[in-house]
This record gives structure tokens, C-alpha cells and sequence, in this order.
């Protein structure tokens, strides 16, 4: 689906007839609303919408098939206003579009974005593409949310059993869900947001993305590991020779191979061949063997091998009294992983003596499928009109069978309040810096945020937020 004027909703083909006469600029702002999944959330994945979407320009072709389309559909069709667009602007959408720098942790009811028309003569085109651009935003942010807010969980709980929790913690949750989603593009965008918290994935179209979008070179990586069909393929008695075979094809000496070992008897293959006739390969390997429990009960599975894994392999115990295996040795847990059980397995590693540097945890679909526009209650909502007498006015909904859904009044700014990104209007700011900036005007990108830039922002958010020290330093870059 690659024609840009029929991305978005059937109704608002006819909204260019709907507006007031006098309307000459439409503001419009996108905010999360307040919700009962996260009081915060992780901006992310705007740029890649500017960049796929609103630097290509439409064509001759795009109009003329559009027009067919809504003819045959029973909506009206703006020829008008799409080839003033075509042969005043080259196709480029006359917009602006303001936002937060992404990567920051904002909360829920303060303004991301806010956008206008710049071309008086086409207020019906900010909301327009209201479509396209909540997609945009609300998809990667709440996957970037869900992906902070386990990071916090493992890292809380890496303070507090690791000698090394900063180096531990970027391949601490790892991305399965590329099987789960309902799109490659959600794969590469939901993927992609998890990249700006963690390092490990095995969502390859995300690397790509991160590559085209925001210019790394290399967000996340991978180890060999094993899959049910590559284990059971040599049949139950010979499940030891396939384990072998894993440690013969890939284990040298610095290197992770991760092994799925519960295709019959999870107990049996840790006790009696990972702790017995195959523990002197695995230490003679000089790698480390990644024990994948995938079934049972996804917060005492896991803990079990442990205390199997100790009791053969041993370890020692680190400066915070946590015990730590014998580095030839780790588990991941993939199976089962939600917010709710990473934090209680956490929770029970700490209470059970255990440092979190045993376990990686992985999510699938729970990462980038389970989450909905609802999860953080995302809108775009029209905020303000210029009219013909250059006078804005504002535009708001106040419903009074949900007053909760009610929108704010204004051109929108966002400002540091005691410290809290706080929304305002736009008028009413006092020399204070309006931390919405243009990132696209007219066809041009005017800021193009590196993927470093992501991560290092919303790693500051990290470091913040466990510290416990004040959120002055969460914005940098803004100026």
C-alpha cells in the first residue's frame, strides 16, 4: 500500500468541505492521555514516519488513482487541493511538525507533537493526516514504553545483586517477536523501539530500519542458538548428540550458544546431561552455554535450573552477597515473559540470593503485538484555528458523557516545570523555551535525531529515575 493519499480514514476524504470558511490554519496536537498502563512514556518513532512517508512527494499517478478509488468508494476526492499540492510543493505536504526530542520519557497528557498547515489555503490537510501520523507515534512509543518498563524492573533489580549492572543490562531482554506481529512493518518499528532500551534481538528487519530511519550502524545483535526442530529432528534418543553437536558447531572460547532443552524433559536434560555427560565439553568449550527453558511455570522454571546449574557448576558469590554461576553457564527465560512475570522473577532472584547477571529474559508477541492506540490512550486532536482575520481562536472538546476525553485549548507548548515536562499554551509562555521544536517544515526535515541520540536520552531517563535525583537533565539536545 504505497499511495500516500489514501492513507488514512474514508471520512476525512470529505473534511476538506467541512471546515469553517473563514479557516485558514488548523492546529492540531498528539499526546498520550492519561491511562492505567504507564504514568510515563518513552517518545519514539516520528522521524521514521517523516522520513517513509512526508519526504516522498505524491505523483500525477497517486492522484488520479485515489480520485478513481474514492469515486468507486462514495467519498468525495479534494482534486483540488492535492494538485495545488502536487504543482506548488512538488508533491512535499506543506505541514509543520513540532515535537519532543525522541528518546524522552514524557507524561501521559503532555503534548509529543504538534502540527499546522503552512498554506492558508489547505487547513484541512493537519488533520488529514491524522491517520498515518497517530500510527506513527502511538505503534513505537507504547512498544518503547513496554520495553522501559521491563528495563527498569531487570535493572532495579541488577543494582541490587550485580557487580556490574551497566554492563549487564543491554542484553538483559532480548526480541522474539518478529513471528508474532501482524506486519514486517511492525516487526521493523516495534523491534526498533525495543533497540532504543536493549541491544539483543533477533527481529532482524528492526536493524534495518534503525539503519534507514536514524543512521546506526548496527543496533542490535544475536548468538547461535537452537530451535525445537533442529533438537527434535535428531530424535529423543539421540537428544544428547544434538545437544554435542551445538557445543561442537559453535561453542569457542568467548562466544554465547543458547540451547532450547525442554523438547522432552527439561529436568533430565539439565541434570543429567548439561551437569553430566556433557559438563566437561561444555567447560572444555571455553564459551558459555545459554540453557533455554521454554515451558512451565515461566517464574519457577527457571529458578530451579538454577539451583540444578549451582549445585553442579557452582560459582561464587559477588560484593552484594548475590551468588553468580560459573561463567560457563547461563539461562534464558523467553517463555511466558510479560512486565508482570519479568518483575516477579526478578523479585524472586533477589529474594532467593540470586544476581540477576544468571538470566536474560526474552518477550515475543508480549513485546510487539499485545499492545493497542488504547494502551496509552493515544489522540490527535485539532487545538486551535486561524481565521481569515489572522485571530486564532481555540478548538476543544469537552463531552460531557466522558469528560475524560476532553482536549486542550490552544496552540500547545511544553516546558520544565519544578523539573516535570508540563503543557501549556502556547500564548501564555513568558520567555520560557518551548521544548516542541520543528523537526519537519514544508518537505524538509529540519532535525534528523541519530539513534544514538535515542538510546543515550532515554538511558539518562534510566539512570534518573533509579537514582532518584531531579528530571532537570532529562532533555538534552533540546536546545
Amino acid at each position: 500500500m504505497t499511495n500516500p493519499l489514501l492513507a488514512t480514514d474514508s471520512y476525512k476524504q470529505s473534511h476538506f468541505k467541512q471546515y469553517p470558511p473563514e479557516a485558514r490554519i488548523i492546529s492540531a496536537y498528539a499526546e498520550a492521555r492519561p491511562n492505567s498502563f504507564s504514568e510515563n512514556l518513552l517518545f519514539f518513532g516520528l522521524q521514521a514516519y517523516l522520513k517513509k512517508t512526508l519526504l516522498k512527494p505524491i505523483t500525477a499517478a497517486d492522484i488520479e488513482q485515489a480520485e478513481k478509488i474514492c469515486a468507486a468508494h462514495g467519498v468525495p476526492f479534494n482534486r483540488e487541493g492535492w494538485q495545488q499540492i502536487l504543482n506548488d510543493y512538488g508533491g512535499l505536504f506543506p505541514l509543520e511538525i513540532k515535537a519532543l526530542p525522541e528518546g524522552t520519557v514524557v507524561p501521559s497528557g503532555v503534548p509529543l507533537v504538534q502540527v499546522e498547515n503552512t498554506d492558508e489555503r489547505m487547513p484541512w490537510l493537519t488533520t488529514w493526516v491524522e491517520t498515518g501520523l497517530l500510527r506513527a507515534l502511538w505503534y513505537p512509543t507504547t512498544v518503547a514504553t513496554m520495553s522501559f518498563k521491563c528495563k527498569q524492573a531487570i535493572y532495579q533489580g541488577l543494582l541490587e545483586t550485580s557487580d556490574d549492572p551497566d554492563a549487564q543490562i543491554p542484553f538483559k531482554l532480548h526480541d522474539f517477536g518478529a513471528r508474532g506481529v501482524s506486519s514486517a512493518e511492525s516487526a521493523a518499528l516495534g523491534g526498533m523501539a525495543h533497540l532504543v532500551n536493549f541491544a539483543g534481538t533477533d527481529t532482524m528487519e528492526a536493524l534495518e530500519a534503525a539503519t534507514v530511519f536514524y543512521g546506526a550502524d548496527m543496533a542490535g545483535f544475536s548468538i547461535p542458538a537452537a530451535e525445537h526442530s533442529t533438537m527434535t529432528s535428531w530424535g529423543r534418543e539421540r537428544e544428547q548428540e544434538a545437544f554435542a553437536n551445538m557445543l561442537d558447531q559453535f561453542a569457542e572460547p568467548g562466544k554465547l550458544v543458547a540451547v532450547v532443552s525442554d523438547s522432552y524433559d527439561l529436568d533430565n536434560a539439565v541434570e543429567n546431561l548439561w551437569c553430566g555427560l556433557l559438563k566437561e565439553k561444555v567447560l572444555q568449550s571455553g564459551a558459555t552455554l545459554v540453557i533455554r527453558p521454554d515451558s512451565g511455570d515461566p517464574v519457577e522454571t527457571p529458578l530451579r535450573v538454577l539451583e540444578t546449574l549451582w549445585a553442579h557448576y557452582g560459582g561464587t558469590v559477588n560484593s552484594k552477597g548475590a551468588r553468580v554461576l560459573n561463567p560457563a553457564i547461563r539461562v534464558i527465560q523467553g517463555d511466558g515473559m510479560t512486565l508482570a512475570t519479568i518483575s516477579q522473577l526478578v523479585g524472586n532472584l533477589v529474594s532467593c540470593g540470586w544476581s540477576v547477571d544468571n538470566i536474560a529474559f526474552g518477550m515475543g508477541g508480549g513485546l510487539l503485538q499485545h499492545v493497542n492506540r488504547d494502551t496509552m490512550r493515544f489522540a490527535l486532536k485539532a487545538n486551535a484555528m486561524k481565521s481569515a482575520d489572522g485571530v486564532w481562536q481555540d478548538v476543544f472538546k469537552m463531552p460531557a458523557t466522558d469528560p475524560g476525553k476532553a482536549s486542550k485549548a490552544g496552540r500547545q507548548a511544553v516546558v520544565l516545570e519544578n523539573g516535570v515536562l508540563t503543557a501549556r499554551r502556547l500564548d501564555d509562555l513568558a520567555g520560557e523555551d518551548d521544548l516542541l521544536k520543528v523537526v519537519y517544515r514544508n518537505g524538509e526535515l529540519i532535525r534528523d535525531w541519530s539513534f544514538d541520540e535515542v538510546r543515550q536520552r532515554a538511558q539518562q531517563h534510566l539512570l534518573e529515575r533509579t537514582s532518584g535525583s531531579s528530571d532537570d537533565k532529562l532533555i538534552p539536545g533540546a536546545e
